[in-house]
């Protein structure tokens, strides 16, 4: 009778459960799975289906900031061949402040004369410690070639176009928001030097004074002020890009046609070639999804 329980018992056949922490099963292999492990596999569950004129229109954000940034090399070019003198630089920073205060206040959802104060006192602060520094930096490449000042200028300006956050929204992943801050951070302090490099080449303490304003007006406020335009209004936000890109175009063919014909270039390959071929290398996205993910949370964990 015993000889025929152990018998039975040692031919008992085990059934494999799906389990986290089991162990091994006897009977399975640890990498062992049965016929329902694919039934939950789900393929392309996350892919965004793009559309070729959204994308389109949202790389009109990025064609912007490039004129942007060409308008500000424009101004240094022309200041350093003495076309432009402090006064005209100087009202062309008043004017520059007073559309970027004037747009501001007119997109805020809540607009108060608080605001207003805080604005006015903010920048009023920044401009006379840039004032007082002119000195300084009026003299700071003295020793320096104007071969290096060219170069170590361009590179910086390309460093700032490729580390710039062209997103204008902030990333849900904290990770993403990390590095997206950090290399903002990095972009925004290449576009400082490289504004005190060009400033350092001018011939007077107002010169350096006027151009560094300028320069950080455009680097530091022009997105925010863009930023306001497109929250206020979509439409008007594509109206001045497209008016913000014919003139840049048209400054960049009367100073060289062969720097024309290269930023007329960037924009199409900006705002068509890279949009077409996003929607194309769609078609090959292949996301394979099942129970052997690891598991996401859906909150943030905080101390």
């Amino acid at each position: 009778m015993e000889s025929y329980t152990h018998k039975s018992s040692s031919q008992t056949v085990h059934k494999w459960r799906k389990v986290a922490y089991g162990g091994m099963q006897p009977g399975f292999d640890d990498n062992h799975t049965d016929e329902s492990f694919l039934e939950d596999m789900i393929m392309n569950a996350n892919v965004v289906k793009r559309d070729l004129v959204k994308v389109i229109l949202d790389a009109v954000s990025i064609s912007q900031y490039l004129c942007v940034v060409a308008l500000v090399v424009l101004v240094w070019t022309y200041t350093l061949r003495s076309m432009f003198n402090e006064q005209s630089l100087m009202l062309l920073d008043i004017s520059l402040l007073g559309w970027g205060f004037t747009i501001v206040l007119l997109t805020a959802e809540m607009l108060s004369f608080e605001l207003l104060l805080n604005y006015i006192l903010k920048t009023s602060f920044f401009i006379t410690g840039l004032y007082i520094l002119s000195p300084i930096y009026h003299t700071l490449t003295r020793s320096i070639s104007s071969d290096s000042i060219w170069a170590l200028t361009s590179s910086l300006v390309v460093l700032h176009l490729f580390l710039h956050n062209y997103s204008g929204s902030t990333v849900e992943s904290p990770g993403a928001l990390e590095f997206s801050t950090f290399t903002s951070n990095i972009s925004l302090n290449a576009s400082i030097v490289a504004s005190l490099l060009i400033a350092s080449r001018l011939p007077s303490r107002l010169h350096v004074f006027a151009i560094v304003l300028f320069s950080l007006q455009v680097f530091l406020f022009a997105p925010f002020v863009c930023y306001c335009i497109k929250k206020y209004s979509y439409r008007l936000h594509l109206c001045f890009s497209l008016v913000l890109m014919g003139v840049t175009l048209f400054l960049v063919h009367q100073l060289h046609q062969l720097l024309f014909i290269l930023l007329l270039s960037i924009l199409v390959f900006v705002n068509l070639v890279c949009p077409y071929w996003l929607i194309r290398i769609q078609e090959y996205k292949f996301e394979i999804n099942g129970p052997w993910d690891e598991a996401k949370l859906c909150f943030n964990i905080t101390e």
